[in-house]
Formats: C-alpha cells, structure tokens, sequence
C-alpha cells in the first residue's frame, strides 16, 4: 500500500462541485485581480480569526517580508527567530537587510525556547518571529512580555497554524502581525500559491496594501520601492470555498493524532508529539523522533510509505547564511532534533487502515534498524 504524505485529490473530491463552479464563475466574470472574491475572503478571514484588518498576498513568504517592511526594519537591524523551520522566515529577515538572531528551541515542541530569547536581544534588536511550527502554538505569553520589556515587535509566522489556538486565541492575531501560507499542502491550502497578512493596526494594514501593490496607495502614485503581490482572484474563490471546512479538517487532523499516538503508545523507540497546555494544535504536520532516522526514512520509503524530513538542515548551517559565520554546537537542540525528526502521512481524509499500516511499518523499521546498531 503506497501512503503519501499529503493526499490533496481526496480533498479536492469534498468540495469538487463548489470549487469548480467558483472558478468558473470568476472565468466569467472577466474580474480577475483585487475582485470580490479576494476583498470577501479578506473580510471572512477577519471573521474567522477574530482579527481587525487582513492583507490577502502572493505568499506566505511575501506575508512575512511585507510585514517586516511595514515595520521599517532594514539593513542593520536584527531580528531574533529560530533555526528550525522553513528558508522563508530567515529569507524573509535577509531580504529587507536584516540579520537573523537564531535561538534555539524547546525539543519537546520544536518551537523556539521562549526562555532563551532574552539573552540573545541587544540594542539592533528590533522584533522577534515565533514559529507555530507543525501547527504547534508557541508559548506566547513569555514571548510577549520579553518584547513589552524591551520594545520590540512580534511577528508570528502562522504559515502552518492556521486555526491553531493559544489560550484561546487564534494564533497570528496575539502578536503585532500574523502570517500565513494558503499553499496547497497547508491546513487551509489553495491550488496555486497565496499568503495572508493580519494585524490590528490600521496603520500597518494600509502600508501592507500600499507595498504590496508597488509602493503606492493610489494609483500611478508610488512613495516607496514596493512588490506584485496580489492573491489571484481564482485562488480567492477556492479559499473561500475551503474556509468553512477548515475547523473540522483540523479536528480530524487531531483525531488522527491521537490514534497515532495510541499506535505508537508500546513503541519506547518512537517519541510521539507533545502539546504544550493550553494549546490547540493542528498538526500541519505529524512528526515524530526515531533513532536512526536516515535509515528509517529510507526504509519506508521502499515499503511506499511517504515520511517526510522537515527540516533536514537548520538554517544558521544553511549556505545563504555562510556570511555570518555561524558555528555547528551553537544550537545543540535544534541540531540534534533536525537528525531525529520524521514526519508521517497526515491529511484529514486519511484512514484509520493507512495510519495502521502507517505506524506497523514504522515500528518494524526501527526496530530493525535499533537491532542492526
């Protein structure tokens, strides 16, 4: 049995009728940027976050650039964030100048060690980007009390969190700015590429909208070096189709945790995920810590299974970040637990046989694997 890690077709199967008819219905209309699909989805979003002002964009990656230029962080500055997570967070800090403050993480969560972000602030330290990584919330209270004390900006880098909850609150509406991916194989995923902005501040909204349309809040009036990044119409109209499912995709993407955590639950070799309390975790991605990870991965790869690795290489050990000399020991959690991570099949319409098939194997090839060592 071939298990993929994501199986986008079988979603895609639960709202065919509508979001094709959504497509089609923008086909017509001959309205197909900044339509009424995109400024609609913007208000539902605002809705369904409980947040004041969105920015529909390109990409998430666009998200986070956008929002660091809205606050005037440039060439000099520094912003604290984590290794341990996509290129786009770091890339997004390098491309307005700014030199990413890497800290290193909790390895029960793989989200940034809230506790050890205080040591690394000094006088060019101008925000902090929070990663909820596999949909898993950071613990945003100590986050922002350390940014309260020393004046900094909090950017929450949602991209694989959407409808991840702290405390209640939706994450990427707790910080100044949130942001958010709508790539296909996200939790709420489009067909094509997308990203949002969210933020309270209407100062910050109308600088958004101004960037992201080259720099000019009228048209053929440009103030500043802005960007295209626009959320195409078609994709606006699929978003919106998918929104109003994706509270029960998410709690179906629990379910499946909590089964594979029971499967797993006799298994001492494989360390499950943990939540932090007070957390609504979505799990974006299910991952797990295995020994012999290279091997194991490999080997269920061969038996059809579709593990993925993220991420294999932490980011201050990343090429793009050669100039600022880091060292290899300089992050001991996040450089031991990038060789461990395994993330397993996880979408909502996967079956309680393919996560049995799913864990059987996985137990078997660690097994093996801990026996050959």
């Amino acid at each position: 049995m071939n298990i993929p890690i994501i199986n986008s077709k079988r979603q895609y199967e639960t709202i065919a009728a509508k979001a094709e008819k959504a497509v089609l219905d923008v086909m017509r209309s001959g309205s197909y940027i900044l339509g009424v699909n995109n400024k609609e989805f913007e208000k539902e979003m605002c809705n369904y976050l409980d947040v004041k002002h969105t920015v529909a964009l390109n990409s998430g990656t666009d998200a986070l650039h956008l929002a660091l230029r809205a606050l005037d962080i440039k060439d000099g500055d520094e912003v604290i964030s984590t290794a341990f997570t996509f290129v786009a967070t770091s890339e997004s800090i390098g491309i307005v100048g700014a030199k990413p403050v890497f800290v290193d993480i909790d390895p029960d969560t793989f989200n940034i060690d809230a506790a050890k972000i205080e040591a690394a602030i000094t006088p060019k330290t101008k925000a902090i980007i929070p990663v909820h990584l596999y949909g898993q919330p950071c613990d945003m209270d100590i986050i922002l009390d350390i940014a309260k004390r020393h004046n900094l900006f909090v950017i929450e880098d949602a991209c694989q969190a959407i409808g991840a909850e702290y405390k209640g609150k939706k994450v990427g509406t707790i910080g100044d700015i949130g942001c958010f991916s709508f790539y296909p194989t996200k939790n709420l995923g489009t067909m094509g590429d997308g990203g949002m902005l969210t933020t309270n501040s209407q100062y910050i909204k109308d600088r958004v909208l101004a960037l992201r349309n080259h720099g000019g809040a009228i048209r053929y009036h440009h103030d500043e070096i802005g960007v295209n990044s626009r959320l195409d119409e078609i994709q606006a109209a699929i978003l919106r189709v998918k929104l109003p499912y994706v509270d029960n995709w998410n709690k179906q993407r629990r379910e499946h945790a909590k089964y594979y955590n029971e499967l797993f639950s006799k298994c001492s070799l494989i360390e499950t995920p943990k939540e932090l309390d007070n957390t609504y975790c979505v799990y974006h991605q299910y991952t797990v810590k295995v020994p012999n990870r290279d091997e194991v991965h490999k080997m269920l790869a061969d038996e059809g299974i579709g593990a993925m690795i993220y991420y294999p290489i932490p980011l201050h050990l990343q090429k793009v970040h050669a100039k600022y000399n880091f060292k290899e020991g300089m992050l001991p959690n996040t450089e031991k637990n990038t060789k461990l991570v395994l993330s397993l099949p996880m979408f909502a319409e996967i079956t309680k046989e393919e996560q049995e098939t799913v864990a059987k194997t996985l137990i078997k090839c660690v097994e093996k694997t801990s026996v050959l060592v």
